[in-house]
């Protein structure tokens, strides 16, 4: 079962690997017109609604599959304002072609034809809530119409994602769906059928351009809140600096004050907080605590910390007071396997991390995808074990990130992946926020590898996040 939210991603990532939307497009046509003459013999009336998006498109490729039915496509709206290039392309293909189209300009004039069949191409997975004009007027007609109506995905007013479907929606007696079936739609009382339109498994397992949907910021958001630092400044000012660069409004460190001038001469845009000593105690974790709490942060512990066995105390006593939302590093990802935590945790651990939390020791972690899972089950957390392919887990759930470059070895580029990850918990799920955060991170890295190779710096990983995060069109 998919979500229509993850369906789109899904179609997103597919394109990425080389199976174009069109094609698809093409596969989900033919699925429909295959129902269609299944539930209607040759020379039967077929009507199909269509809208201006793909879901108008799937249906339009359909009508050049029935060319022995009498079939009468109506697009609601002018063919000019068709939303996809490659829906543009298949109405341009039945217009061309001399067949029956025809365009619904005026929702108060719509008539539907006399007919055996109705295809509801009105709106797909992407459209919730009770339908507005002309959709509205459509479904009506289509649901008083005495014949047997085929859905495209969906019945147009059900939401793929929720698994409702609207008081004035279409009441469809076959739903041809794609790739998998959708929540909710087996309680439709509609006869289902689940096409394979060609999407290769390549496009769930592995993370992709699409999964940037579901965690990309519309807009600036929330505060990251680093407490690192100690015996080294600069991976506590790159995480930070990557959490601006990700959608975060401000970017707090907390630091020794021994080392919070050099924190803060790396970066004019940070805001160092500095407490007293050389290395984090015990005695700030409960100003720590208070300070996340209170405003709600998205802490970042253990970029730069250190292994003294005080510093490792005060990261078990904040995690067991702490409850808020949390990225893991470095010296901190010692503690939680031993820690009962009411916080919401990403742990990010390298290879020698992992093992070293009780996971398994492999230099190759696609090969123990399964007991990184099990591993990350026991846990309790979201784990992105970090290598050269990512795997991502959260315990049912496991993804894996091929976006990176050998270059992304140097220091430094997880303490970037860390703030990434951060600023991404503001507006999506961990399990979400780590995956599209491993991208992303791999995606910077690719972009520097192509123009200087693998001598880049991490510190110049910070300028490739935003076009890595927010680059290329979705359609």
């Amino acid at each position: 079962m998919i979500t229509g939210r993850r369906m789109a991603v899904v179609d997103e990532n597919a394109a990425s690997l080389g199976v174009p939307r069109k094609q698809l497009m093409e596969s989900s046509g033919n699925a429909v017109a295959r129902v269609v003459r299944s539930v209607a013999d040759p020379g039967a009336r077929v009507a199909i609604v269509a809208g201006r998006g793909n879901n108008g498109g799937d249906a339009f490729v359909a009508a050049r599959f029935l060319e022995t039915y009498d079939v009468t496509t109506l697009l609601l709206g002018r063919a000019e304002t068709i939303g996809t290039e490659i829906a543009r392309e298949n109405w341009a293909a039945l217009d061309a072609g001399a067949y029956d189209v025809r365009e619904v300009t005026d929702s108060s004039a719509f008539a539907l034809p006399e007919a055996d069949v109705i295809v509801d191409a009105m709106l797909g997975t992407g459209v919730s809530g009770d339908l507005r004009e002309p959709a509205a007027t459509a479904a009506q007609a289509i649901n008083e119409a005495d014949a047997t109506v085929v859905a495209v995905d969906v019945p147009s007013g059900f939401d793929a994602d929720a698994g409702e479907h609207a008081t004035n929606g279409v009441a469809a007696d076959h739903v041809v769906t794609f790739h998998d079936t959708k929540p909710g739609l087996d309680d439709l009382g509609a006869e289902v059928t689940v096409s394979d339109i060609g999407i290769p498994a390549a496009a769930e397992r592995f993370v992709g351009p699409g999964d940037r949907r579901l965690a990309r910021p519309e807009h600036r958001d929330g505060r990251a809140f680093v407490i690192g630092g100690g015996p080294y400044t600069g991976a506590p000012a790159l995480a930070a600096q990557a959490a601006l660069r990700t959608g975060a409004e401000l970017s707090f460190v907390a630091a020794p004050e021994s080392v919070s001038g050099e924190i803060q001469g790396y970066a004019e845009d940070l805001i160092v907080q500095p407490y007293e000593g050389d290395v984090l105690t015990p005695e700030q974790v409960e100003d720590l605590v208070e300070t996340a709490e209170r405003y709600d942060d998205v802490v970042i512990l253990g970029p730069g910390l250190g292994t003294a066995d005080e510093t490792l105390e005060a990261a078990r006593e904040f995690l067991e007071s702490y409850t808020g939302p949390a990225v893991i590093d470095a010296d901190a990802l010692a503690v939680v396997p031993d820690v009962d935590t009411d916080a919401t945790l990403v742990c990010t651990p390298n290879r020698r991390e992992l093992a070293g939390m009780g996971g398994p020791e492999t230099d190759d972690l696609r090969s123990v995808t399964d007991e990184i899972e099990a591993f990350a089950a026991d846990l309790g957390h979201v784990v992105l074990a970090k290598g050269v392919d990512d795997v991502i887990t959260d315990g049912e759930r496991t993804r894996i990130n091929r976006a990176g470059a050998s270059g992304l070895a140097v220091g430094g580029s997880g303490d970037t992946l860390a703030g990434i990850v951060a600023a991404l918990l503001e507006h999506a799920a961990p399990f979400d926020a780590a995956c599209v955060g491993a991208y992303v991170n791999g995606t910077a890295g690719e972009r520097l590898a192509e123009r200087n190779g693998n001598g880049f710096l991490a510190s110049e990983l910070l300028s490739a996040i935003p076009p890595a995060l927010w680059g290329e069109n979705d359609e």
